[in-house]
């Protein structure tokens, strides 16, 4: 963004804000209105945050659309499995004009940014000059369209990360027994913290 000429205005504070911070941040030459997700980090206690649903409405109400960049980029509901992370079907349904994503960590892909939304808009990103330096091979799309086709079929234990998150403790238990074993006297398996 830096390299676009892009000025980055931050809002509200670390730990709290609101949607009347993104309003009063607004001036004639703001140009779209980002949101990030802390994907690594969570803040607790006293805070507040935008919701989507707010900021898609102050975008479209000023004419500016809005960009939300979800970090691991999450297409499979692993709530039941302790992945409490948004899904990037439910930002482009709350009306996020673009959303970015990995392509490897919780998709389990290969290593990739993924853009998707407003086919105008992504249309934009790949007309800058850094996409076709960074633009990837046939292998790299046979692997990404390999992970996304068992994504959309369900089948989740096609895809390694997908299959390890799903784990229960028990399997979990018996994979790192097997591995100890195999290292020999010098390993030992312990539980850890949930």
């Amino acid at each position: 963004m830096q390299r676009s000429g892009a000025v980055l205005r931050e809002v509200g504070t670390t730990n709290r804000t609101q949607i009347d911070d993104y309003r009063a941040a607004i001036g004639e030459r703001t140009r779209v209105l980002l949101r990030v997700h802390p994907s690594n980090f969570r803040i607790t206690g006293f805070t507040a945050r935008a919701e989507l649903a707010e900021l898609v409405a102050l975008g479209r109400e000023r004419g500016i659309p809005v960009y939300e960049d979800l970090g691991s980029g999450c297409l499979v509901d692993l709530r039941e499995f302790g992945v409490h992370e948004p899904l990037v079907r439910e930002s482009l349904a709350a009306g996020a004009n673009l959303v970015s994503f990995s392509g490897d960590k919780l998709l389990g892909g290969p290593q990739a940014g993924i853009v998707a939304g407003d086919p105008e808009l992504v249309a934009r990103v790949r007309r800058n000059p850094l996409f076709r330096a960074l633009r990837q091979d046939k292998v790299f799309y046979q692997a990404m369209e390999s992970t996304l086709r068992h994504i959309l079929l369900g089948e989740l234990d096609w895809i390694p990360a997908l299959r390890m998150i799903r784990m229960s403790p028990g399997e979990i238990r018996r994979r790192a027994d097997a591995l100890a074993e195999k290292i020999g006297l010098c390993a030992r398996v312990e539980a850890g913290n949930p």
